[in-house]
């Protein structure tokens, strides 16, 4: 039986790492932060804005990361062309995220995966609400409206070669409250590859729900789990207390 995955999502501005609220960085870590702790993967994202492309300074942040971490990387900010990617996979990503750019061509998640398969294609999604309740999509680090809705765009990515779906809800970025559980299981009932939800959890119960009442694959938090060397495993002992399968501490 699928056993389900804990993901730390860490976000970084101009290599340096950051926690954000809302999608706007607001708390700057003095040390960057290497999981080490039984966590199953790790997303690195650089969300530096003014900035087009892959930043140096970004690429060193993955080197060093894939120097000392011995679980899958998967790695956004900044592609815009097969070249980014390529870039990405040569200094240690396992997978890639992608966001913004395929708004403007949708076309880059075919060629991804077709020259690095479908499991290398991360399809990123950041998502609010409207005032009526409905799902919507934006990009450029939560700014630009593109006229679809989460369940919609993930359904077009995962058409096109995205082997999985990275959902982020803005509204509950950094609020601790959990996750947008309505709009994870709205997505989930769109498509048939595994759903990362992230944004909101505070609490181990939110991973709970995520899996439960949300429908996916895995949980991502950027905020609870940075400082204790103990809480990844006692997240894990929670869930499967709660009758979740996840894959085992180390």
């Amino acid at each position: 039986m699928l056993r389900h995955r804990l993901i730390t999502v860490l976000t970084f501005v101009h290599g340096v790492l950051h926690r954000t609220k809302n999608f706007v960085p607001d708390y700057r870590y003095t040390q960057n932060f290497v999981d080490a702790w039984s966590v199953d993967e790790i997303v690195l994202l650089d969300v530096t804005r003014g900035v087009s492309g892959v930043q140096e300074s970004f690429l060193a942040v993955v080197r060093r990361f894939a120097e000392k971490s011995f679980v899958p990387i998967t790695v956004g900010g900044g592609i815009r062309s097969l070249d980014d990617v390529t870039m990405y996979m040569n200094n240690g990503a396992d997978k890639v995220s992608v966001n913004s750019a395929t708004a403007e061509t949708p076309e880059l998640i075919n060629d991804i995966a077709r020259r690095y398969g479908s499991q290398c294609v991360v399809h990123s999604i950041d998502s609010r609400r409207t005032s009526e309740g409905a799902s919507e999509v934006l990009v450029n680090c939560g700014t630009n409206a593109i006229g679809k809705s989460a369940a919609a765009w993930a359904m077009e990515g995962t058409e096109r070669g995205a082997g999985e779906i990275l959902l982020t809800s803005i509204d509950r970025d950094g609020s601790l409250e959990g996750y947008d559980l309505e709009m994870c299981a709205e997505v989930c009932d769109a498509v048939r590859v595994p759903v990362l939800i992230c944004g909101g959890a505070g609490a181990w119960k939110h991973f709970v729900d995520g899996i439960k009442e949300g429908g996916a694959s895995a949980v991502c938090t950027t905020n609870i789990y940075h400082f204790s060397e103990n809480s990844i495993r006692s997240a894990k002992t929670y869930m499967e207390k709660a009758g979740v399968l996840v894959r085992p501490a180390a």
